[in-house]
């Protein structure tokens, strides 16, 4: 070799640190936010177009409480400071957009984020030819197990459900049940039919009306649970949402009394801000633990993970900011052997369960996905939805996403006019006090 030779250079024309992609550059043309609810959940999506003609990708930006307040965010302020930026370049457009607004964080900006920063994944998955789990470090999992939300006004109905869900293969249920005459997080329609119509809205606002009392709680959830248990036996993995609703030492309480029917999480047991109630029940019981789907920063997860205090997350991950944040929570998690969870409701958009299956095929840590059962008025609008079946949510290998929105069907499902415009209903004790969700 020669003393003025690059020792870097191979035998070949290009040297390593240049550029050797043939793909001609790309830059971003338009971000525009599409509003729909064909399931009478509104939903925010972001669609980035691109000076490639026809090369443009999908973000879900839903956040059902507030979602023109992101629609703002993305047409007024991240729009002017993305359009002719290269979409390649998601790390550093992820953090340019992050501390672009100085006072950064919260879910308004997350979620404007979060739709721009899945966009720009399905378009690199499309540019690559590759889905956008091969992009993460390929698949180490065929499907991804799912959860779905079985709900009664009694122990007979909650069963009933339970066991349909069971006979089309499911093996993880969260049970919900009505306590008579209070409010009651997560009872729903137990028509799943009924879901996003004006009088299953009718219902849900009417049961929100109800007061709230925390002790009926505590003692209606046993209960369940050990009828449940007794009566579908152990081939299927139970779980429960307390949503952060009863007083911390009363949330320890529940959870010792829960600890014999062996679930597989109990969700959200502490609100955010009395997460440290966490160092008190972790030594009591062994029951998983699962918590965070209102948490808007992966800072938050922080000392949940670090002192191995939970078990699973629960992360919504267009409110901490998209695909770009939530692959390096989900590595941090697996080095402390946490395991995800991913928020997956039906206010998480098809393109966001999109987003959500392609972390879940690629992360070893990967614990369980909640699972959403889109009406079929929802996939005409998505086409693309993924696909539940055996108790399972599967991907094919479209490059991207592998999802779509089909703007002609979104404009077809308008937001509602009802329950002060998505914003969550106010709950109140019996002495009128308001609680939290």
């Amino acid at each position: 070799m020669s003393e003025t030779a690059d020792p870097r250079a191979g035998s070949g024309d290009v040297r390593p640190w240049e550029p050797c992609s043939s793909l001609p550059p790309v830059t971003i043309t338009d971000v525009k936010a599409i509003c729909t609810a064909p399931d009478g959940i509104r939903l925010v999506v972001v669609k980035v177009e691109t000076s490639d003609a026809g090369l443009y990708g999908v973000g879900c930006a839903t956040f059902t409480q507030r979602p023109l307040a992101v629609v703002a965010a993305i047409e007024h302020y991240l729009k002017p400071f993305l359009v002719g930026r290269d979409p390649d370049d998601i790390e550093d457009i992820w953090q340019a957009s992050f501390v672009s607004s100085y006072w950064r964080g919260g879910p308004v900006l997350n979620n404007a984020m979060s739709g721009v920063d899945e966009a720009l994944w399905d378009i690199k998955g499309k540019r690559a030819g590759m889905p956008v789990y091969q992009l993460l470090g390929g698949r180490v999992r065929r499907a991804a197990d799912v959860y779905v939300h079985a709900n009664g006004r009694d122990v007979d109905e909650l069963e009933d459900r339970v066991r349909a869900f069971m006979a089309d293969g499911f093996r993880h249920i969260r049970c919900q049940i009505d306590v008579p005459g209070y409010a009651t997080y997560g009872r729903g329609s137990a028509d799943p039919s009924a879901t996003g119509t004006r009088e299953a809205a009718a219902d849900r606002l009417a049961r929100h009306q109800n007061p709230w009392e925390p002790g009926p709680y505590c003692r209606v959830v046993p209960r369940m649970f050990e009828a449940i248990r007794a009566r579908v036996g152990d081939d299927v993995e139970l779980l429960h949402d307390v949503h952060e609703r009863v007083p911390p030492i009363m949330a320890v309480q529940l959870a010792k009394d829960l600890e014999p029917y062996r679930l597989f999480f109990l969700e959200d047991v502490f609100a955010p801000e009395d997460q440290e109630y966490f160092r008190l029940l972790r030594p009591q019981v062994s029951t998983p633990l699962a918590m965070g789907e209102l948490y808007v920063s992966q800072a938050e997860y922080v000392p949940l993970i670090r002192d191995r205090l939970i078990d699973f997350i629960r992360v919504h991950i267009s409110d901490i900011g998209g695909i770009t944040p939530a692959r390096k929570l989900a590595a941090f998690a697996e080095v402390l052997g946490v395991r995800t969870a991913w928020h997956g409701p039906g206010d998480v958009s098809p393109v966001g369960h999109a987003a959500n299956l392609h972390l879940d095929l690629a992360a070893s840590n990967f614990g369980i996905q909640e699972a959403y059962l889109f009406p079929e008025r929802t996939r005409e609008v998505f086409p693309g939805c993924p696909e539940i079946r055996d108790g399972a949510m599967w991907a094919d290998d479209r490059p991207g996403l592998g999802i779509d929105i089909d703007e002609a069907a979104a404009a077809k499902y308008p937001f509602p006019d009802h329950a002060y415009n998505g914003a969550w209903p106010e709950i109140r004790r019996a002495d009128g006090t308001v609680i939290r969700p």
